[in-house]
């Protein structure tokens, strides 16, 4: 049996049958993309967001951190940087469906895919909740899904403070994230 090559024209069957050689594959929209490990201040960033997350997180939740499969369609498995999901709905190796909140962290390989593919596929998916967190600046962007389009909820950077009210409450301030 062959590997698939990276490209379009892909199933989730396709994507099961890349190597397990330690990179991130992904399926979008039928293309299987392969991203490069994440910058040292992207994992401070997601390090620091998880810890805010799982400190105040509500019994029925759980957060999880890559890599961790999401399919939220047909021809899209993604692998977010971070997801929060009712506690009871992950298989072992993975999620059907879409998470209560995604959350992707910029690195300069993904930075256009996450802003724009990836907001478009979360977007028709129905995830209620989409951050977008950029190391470099540091910053925060919050869309929430209201009648079915993503609208801004929160665009901080720095030290600005936001408190989210979705899916739980929390507060964050963006450069706080890469102490």
């Amino acid at each position: 049996m062959m590997t698939p090559t990276p490209g379009p024209g892909h199933t989730r069957a396709d994507l099961d049958r890349m190597p397990d050689d330690g990179r991130r594959y992904e399926l979008l929209e039928g293309e299987i993309i392969v991203n490069a490990s994440p910058s040292f201040d992207h994992q401070r960033m997601s390090g620091g967001l998880f810890y805010q997350l799982r400190t105040v997180c509500p019994p029925g939740l759980i957060v999880l951190s890559a890599p961790f499969d999401v399919q939220v369609e047909e021809l899209s498995v993604v692998v977010p940087d971070l997801i929060v999901v009712e506690r009871d709905r992950p298989e072992q190796r993975g999620l059907t469906g879409a998470p209560l909140l995604v959350v992707e962290i910029l690195s300069p390989s993904t930075r256009g895919q996450d802003q724009v593919r990836k907001k478009r596929i979360y977007e028709r998916a129905g995830v209620p909740s989409y951050w977008i967190l950029d190391p470099e600046v540091p910053s925060l962007t919050a869309w929430e899904l209201r009648a079915g389009r993503f609208e801004v909820a929160a665009l901080v950077a720095g030290d600005e403070e936001w408190v989210a009210a979705a899916p739980y409450e929390v507060t964050l301030v963006p450069a706080r994230l890469l102490d």
